[in-house]
């Protein structure tokens, strides 16, 4: 990162009008940057307000803004507010714009093109550090991994990261006991519900077993009350 300022007029009437994600070229901001290609990717007006992307005006609005908007951090759950932001397209009220390189130019720009920062860290992942090196899948990746030296209280240490998704014996071994036991649960389900079916058959029998056996307790009360009746009248 590096910050210019820039107060001559002329220069800064070629982003006026221009929105986020819009490209401007840098011959316009001066010939230092002839060549360049540059990409507004936001910005904040003099008071501080911050563009955001989407809102199609140069001045300030209040937006009702949630969880996953830009120009807003949730502080509680469900949480919406009403904050105020400023639209995307540019104009002579920002006090800061943010422009990415998108290309480079033919001169190098003094603390921002003129230095290579070097990858601070190797990749952690298996399959990265495989296509790294040009690795198959019988190589082991944990041989190429890139470990970085530094000094601390005055002893030299080694720091290697932790490799992600490397398969191992022992996540196979899980693997085939988390599909042991999902079979395992399966089966047992295929189980019970045949057990259920044949106690709740039974039950049904039982019941009707007994609607039955009442039935005909019933009717044989009543044959021997009619007879006993008929007996009675003669």
């Amino acid at each position: 990162q590096k910050m210019i300022e820039v107060d001559d007029e002329k220069k800064l009437r070629a982003l006026y009008d221009k929105r986020i994600s819009q490209e401007v070229d840098g011959e316009a901001l001066g010939d230092e940057f002839s060549g360049y290609v540059f990409r507004i990717s936001g910005g904040n007006d003099k008071q501080g307000f911050p563009m955001k992307q989407g809102v199609l005006c140069d001045h300030r609005v209040r937006l009702l803004l949630r969880k996953g908007h830009s120009c807003y951090r949730q502080r509680k759950a469900g949480e919406r507010k009403r904050k105020s932001v400023r639209g995307c397209f540019v104009g002579p009220d920002l006090a800061v714009l943010n422009l990415v390189t998108v290309k480079l130019g033919e001169a190098a720009i003094e603390g921002l093109t003129d230095v290579n920062v070097p990858v601070r860290l190797g990749p952690k992942r298996a399959n990265k550090i495989r296509k790294l090196f040009a690795l198959s899948k019988d190589d082991d990746p944990r041989k190429y991994v890139i470990a970085r030296k530094f000094d601390k209280k005055g002893k030299t240490v080694t720091k290697a990261p932790k490799i992600q998704r490397l398969i191992t014996p022992v996540m196979l071994q899980r693997k085939r006991r988390r599909k042991a036991l999902k079979m395992k649960q399966i089966v047992k389900v295929k189980n019970d519900l045949v057990e259920y079916n044949r106690i709740k058959a039974k039950r049904v029998q039982e019941q009707k077993d007994a609607r039955r056996s009442a039935i005909s307790k019933r009717r044989s009360s009543r044959k021997s009350a009619l007879k006993a009746k008929q007996d009675a009248d003669e």
